[in-house]
């Protein structure tokens, strides 16, 4: 009868619980949701299972009974852990305090651990550190390449807009202050206008490797000039192109201003650079220059090319003044003809190299327009990644502009989702192209632009973009 009496006071205490768990699960349900009020639940009723096992005796049949449903209450807990809930809708007020993400986020993964620090740094001084499991379980981050491409182009290839305004500005001043200087100091030579240009004024500038291009035009008389091919001459080489002064049976020599500058008959790059070498490194007078457009101005003497480097206090870059022929051929200058002084070796070292920049430039440009394509932002990527890499850094924007103009020709999609898969087929591309040691120029299959590198060189180009193309998001 005590026996029946103690087990009927036990149902009672249950109900008193069952009645008290009731009222707090459904007032739960409204602030956590379902999944939080479900948990809440299984922690209740496993506490009050063990406070019925401490304060009232139990006889065996309860034991078992109250093992098994603890051991199942767990294992719930344990399933909803696993499994992802969705979290309340939070207040207004609520959203201007930082809170635990459990869902991938498109920040990176350092950005989100500076969060998560930074909220707990703001929190109460007392209160005990929680292991991250027990207050979230968030998934792991995973970008996809194509995320992460667009991600480094926005962080270390995109050039604020101010920047290039006042490069601009900077290359057009020291054109003014260049071409003052050519017609005081050498009045008897007819130099053209200089133009500044290059990659920076047609959106393929990649950082400050590739030079503002500062055009010095060579004004020839018209009749007096032919242009021979470099393969007519004893060069042999189909990069460049000799100036051949004609008419001297009827204009004998000294008639140009330019005879002066002749070797065996062709007008020499070699002596011209020479000349304007001389001239900007000794006569001109950059600290001033530098100090009028408030920035300073060096000559770069240990290089062959003729650089200028400009400094501001926002920026830095390279002004590279290029000697060019025209007037040559009928007095035009077409795209496929644009003949620049270059310190060439060998043979043809008097003799001028043909640029297709602007032909490759204004072709990349039309197949952009054609389709809206990223063609050029392909460009800027390659250009980017290969001069942050060592094992890359030799190639240059000459070698990566025919990859693409090759892959660019072919109709595929050119849209910005589909920018990742075009990198990684101009890194198969390349990888080819490395492999036969051959990468002809598009405009002039004749020119192997990979002849003037080292077998070792081409195998660590490709060793690196081999395993680059494995994880390609180790070339970012």
């Amino acid at each position: 009868m005590a026996e029946f009496s103690q087990k009927r006071g036990k149902r009672h205490d249950d109900d008193v619980w069952g009645s008290a768990v009731d009222f707090l699960l459904a007032n739960a349900r409204l602030v956590l949701g379902v999944s939080g009020a479900a948990v809440l639940g299984i922690a209740t009723l496993a506490v009050k299972r063990l406070i019925d096992r401490a304060t009232s005796p139990q006889d065996e049949d309860d034991i078992k009974g109250d093992a098994t449903c603890l051991e199942d209450s767990w294992k719930e807990l344990s399933l909803l852990r696993a499994t992802p809930c969705q979290q309340p809708q939070s207040s207004p007020a609520a959203l201007s305090h930082p809170v635990l993400l459990s869902a991938p986020s498109l920040f990176a993964p350092g950005l989100l651990t500076c969060s998560l620090a930074f909220h707990s740094a703001e929190g109460p001084a007392d209160a005990d550190p929680q292991p991250a499991s027990q207050l979230s379980s968030p998934a792991p981050l995973c970008l996809t390449f194509q995320e992460r491409l667009l991600a480094y182009e926005r962080d270390r290839v995109s050039i604020p807009v101010s920047h290039v305004a006042l490069a601009k500005q900077l290359a057009g001043d020291i054109a003014l202050e260049l071409q003052a200087y050519l017609q005081s100091k050498f009045p008897e030579l007819p130099f053209g206008a200089l133009v500044p240009g290059g990659p920076l004024y047609d959106g393929l500038q990649a950082g400050a490797a590739d030079h503002v291009r500062l055009l010095v035009p060579l004004v020839l008389e018209p009749g007096l000039w032919s242009l021979v091919p470099g393969v007519d001459t004893v060069a042999r080489d189909p990069r460049c192109w000799a100036v051949r002064r004609t008419q001297l049976e009827f204009c004998p020599r000294g008639s140009s201003p330019w005879d002066r500058f002749l070797v065996g008959g062709y007008l020499s790059s070699r002596v011209l650079l020479e000349l304007l070498r001389k001239a900007l490194a000794a006569s001109v007078n950059w600290p001033a220059i530098g100090s009028l457009l408030g920035c300073l101005i060096q000559p770069n003497m240990a290089s062959e090319e003729l650089l200028l480097e400009v400094q501001n206090e926002c920026l830095e870059f390279t002004v590279a003044v290029l000697l060019v022929v025209t007037g040559a051929d009928h007095g035009v200058v077409t795209e496929d003809r644009l003949l620049l002084a270059w310190p060439l070796e060998g043979l043809a070292g008097n003799f001028w190299l043909q640029d297709l920049y602007l032909a490759e430039a204004s072709r990349l440009r039309a197949l952009d327009d054609r389709d809206l394509g990223t063609r050029r932002r392909l460009l800027l990527l390659l250009c980017s990644v290969c001069q942050g890499h060592p094992a890359l850094r030799q190639l240059n924007r000459s070698h990566l502009t025919q990859v693409v103009l090759r892959l660019g020709e072919e109709d595929v999609n050119w849209a910005e989702e589909a920018l990742g898969t075009r990198f990684l087929q101009a890194v198969e591309l390349l990888i080819g192209s490395l492999e036969q040691a051959s990468l002809p120029c598009h405009f002039n299959p004749a020119v192997n632009l990979f002849d003037s590198l080292h077998p070792r060189e081409i195998d660590n180009m490709g060793y690196a973009l081999y395993f680059g193309l494995q994880a390609p998001e180790g070339l970012l």
